[in-house]
């Protein structure tokens, strides 16, 4: 922890920043029922819009992909199609995200100063919310881009309301999420070994007691996971190229 002070109050504002990403590609799709990775978005795989984002961050110098062991292949030819000469390596994931992101992190660039960690299926990031996070997690440590959710939101026991939460407390976390590599590996692997089931990579810092400080996200940072999202995404993205 000594080096992540270091390296944050020790740091020129000029000085060069270096964020390598990790991608995380290996999840089943079983709700699309079929690989939403490889599914075109405007003519692009979704997948290929994703990583054509994060190539284009001025902060990211490398990319690793993690994946499942059948598309090792179709991603490693996808990436020299597109030219996407950032993504550095194309690894296999893990059983669950936790194992798949430590993975993916452990083969990043020890000369990294910054990880950020992006799903695969989030084609419609953009500059500013990728910027405004590593630029965050530059003076914190820890950083993800959140958007307030808009529905109410209860907590249910059995079927029945057992509570109505606060909705303007409550934020729905996006990705990337971004970290000084040594904690984010510290934080999976006590997770890990604690057999500790998490959804991203923010609850796993958590769990050491260190905060993570929020982003401004955006609605159509939208993770795509159903047909409709697909949809929705399609639509976003059209009335992106008409602005």
């Amino acid at each position: 922890m000594a080096g992540l002070l270091k390296r944050i109050l020790g740091r020129d504002r000029g000085e060069a920043l270096r964020c390598s990403a990790v991608v995380a590609a290996a999840g089943s799709s079983t709700r699309m029922g079929e690989d939403k990775l490889l599914l075109p978005l405007d003519e692009q795989p979704v997948l290929v819009r994703t990583l054509r984002a994060l190539d284009r961050c001025p902060y990211i110098t490398e990319i690793v992909v993690v994946t499942r062991s059948d598309l090792i292949v179709p991603v490693g030819q996808l990436c020299k199609d597109y030219a996407l000469g950032k993504v550095t390596k194309v690894i296999v994931g893990g059983k669950t995200r936790t194992r798949s992101v430590l993975a993916g992190v452990r083969e990043l660039d020890p000369k990294a100063e910054l990880a950020a960690v992006h799903d695969g299926a989030r084609p419609l990031v953009s500059q500013a919310v990728l910027e405004g996070a590593i630029l965050r997690a530059r003076e914190c440590g820890a950083a993800a881009p959140a958007v307030p959710v808009k529905d109410t939101v209860k907590r249910a026991k059995d079927g029945l309301v057992s509570a109505t939460l606060e909705r303007s407390e409550l934020f729905a976390v996006q990705t990337p999420q971004v970290f000084e590599p040594s904690l984010l590996k510290a934080a999976l692997s006590k997770a890990l070994e604690d057999g500790a089931e998490l959804t991203d990579d923010c609850a796993a810092v958590e769990r050491l007691g260190i905060g993570v400080a929020l982003t401004q996200g955006e609605y159509r940072n939208l993770k795509i996971t159903t047909p409709e999202d697909m949809a929705a995404a399609e639509a976003l993205l059209a009335q992106w190229d008409e602005a």
